[in-house]
């Protein structure tokens, strides 16, 4: 069992200093309940926290770590990189060099621009769609997260097409009902207000496969419809892919799925951990950006340096020789020892899955589509679950709406001690329940 004294009291240090103690809401445990930890240094598959506790680590910096934490590699690119300088504010080789690699993988990108994080890359697509139809409303999805800025901190009114209503306080109500919210996996929904709204509406966007109210797979053919329906109303499509991009393939989920946006964010992976993000798509789209054209984005750090060598050097090795057939391979093992041990103790809960993402749901449902499905969840459940499997050194994320990752470096038996972690604390919460 662990000892986590010296969080707790960094904890308490953070509060009166931070709001809340935490530079990310997620982070304070309000959905699991007990205090954060504090981490010291990772390694690998590991996290170490500052109690000196080791932890085998599925949250992996929320994505980007896919091979693992402090990758020699990765960090020989950016100790090299720093000792050059670590911020000019003006252009690079190296920059062109990621631009490059990214539109070479991506066959929808034709032109990129790089950006300091997936929220700024989210805001700045959505202006670029703005600027470019000259019309002002947007479409997305209950449970897709796109950032932190106003036009998408947006509540869905019961499972129906709403115009939004602020979902924080801080955002107006006149942004708020420039957004039209509609139910994840709804395609006969979504093109009728495609269609109604055509005259006035600039862009659909959502995450192909949504992993930011845990992971939630498109039904057959939803992205391709909306693909087929936002074509023909010459509504842009955006796909961001600052989770997926990278990690459920090479190309992203529009490689999985086969359908081409209009435009894509990306993030996260693409700086091998550190702050970055970008938005890119067809060349006549993108040419609208200044310094060319209308549409006005800057920023001191887009591109800077350290997190472009950082990006370069995390594609170039996922890029090698069957790197997302062992993740798959991993993950599957992973995945598939967990279902048995749900079905073995008898417990309502079921995985969804896609590449090297993975989140166990505690529901009564046999399937989980959208957002209606992930909140009927037992989320008490699931804190106690979160909680007994941190104290077997399990380190997952803390909330019943985010995903899981697996990274190159988690090994078999890695695989074999979450598994019987998980075992443990199923038949142990079973008698709780």
């Amino acid at each position: 069992m662990q000892n986590w004294i010296n969080s707790k009291k960094y904890f308490s240090e953070a509060k009166k200093v931070i709001p809340g103690g935490v530079n990310s809401p997620v982070r304070a445990y309000v959905a699991v309940g007990g205090e954060p930890l504090f981490i010291e240094r990772a390694k690998g598959a590991y996290i170490y926290d500052v109690d000196g506790n080791k932890y085998i680590d599925y949250v992996l910096s929320w994505g980007p770590m896919i091979l693992g934490h402090s990758n020699e590699t990765v960090l020989k690119a950016v100790s090299k990189a720093m000792k050059k300088g670590t911020s000019f504010g003006a252009p690079t080789k190296k920059e062109v060099e990621l631009a490059k690699l990214i539109t070479e993988i991506y066959p929808s990108i034709e032109k990129v621009r790089l950006v300091s994080s997936g929220t700024e890359a989210a805001m700045s697509a959505i202006r670029l769609a703005r600027g470019y139809t000259g019309r002002e409303k947007i479409i997305k999805f209950e449970g897709c997260y796109h950032g932190h800025f106003d036009s998408l901190l947006v509540k869905a009114g019961s499972g129906a097409a709403t115009f939004g209503v602020p979902s924080s306080k801080g955002v107006t109500k006149g942004i708020a009902q420039d957004t039209i919210t509609l139910p994840f996996n709804d395609i006969e929904k979504t093109e009728e207000v495609i269609r109604r709204e055509r005259e006035n509406l600039a862009c659909v966007i959502l995450e192909p496969v949504p992993a930011n109210m845990g992971v939630v797979l498109p039904k057959d053919n939803f992205l391709k419809r909306l693909r087929q329906v936002t074509s023909e109303n010459n509504v842009l499509l955006i796909f961001d892919e600052v989770i997926t991009g990278f990690r459920v393939a090479l190309g992203g989920a529009q490689e999985v799925f086969g359908v081409k946006p209009d435009l894509t964010v990306l993030g996260k992976i693409i700086g091998g951990g550190f702050p970055i993000g970008a938005f890119g798509g067809r060349a006549e789209i993108m040419d609208e950006l200044s310094p060319d054209g209308p549409v006005y984005q800057a920023g001191t750090l887009s591109g800077n340096p350290v997190a472009v060598s950082a990006g370069i050097a995390t594609i170039k090795e996922l890029m090698e020789k069957d790197t997302y057939e062992k993740l798959d391979k991993i993950t599957g093992e992973l995945v598939t020892g967990l279902s048995k041990i749900i079905v073995k103790t008898n417990h309502e809960a079921v995985i969804n899955r896609i590449g090297s993402l993975f989140t166990i749901f505690f529901s009564d449902k046999n399937e989980i589509y959208d957002y209606n499905d992930v909140s009927s969840c037992d989320l008490k459940k699931f804190a106690e679950f979160f909680q007994g499997m941190l104290a077997h050194g399990i380190y997952l994320a803390p909330s019943q709406f985010e995903a899981n990752f697996v990274s190159t470096k988690h090994s078999s038996v890695d695989i074999n001690k979450t598994i019987e972690a998980f075992e443990h604390t199923l038949r142990r919460e079973k008698k709780t329940y």
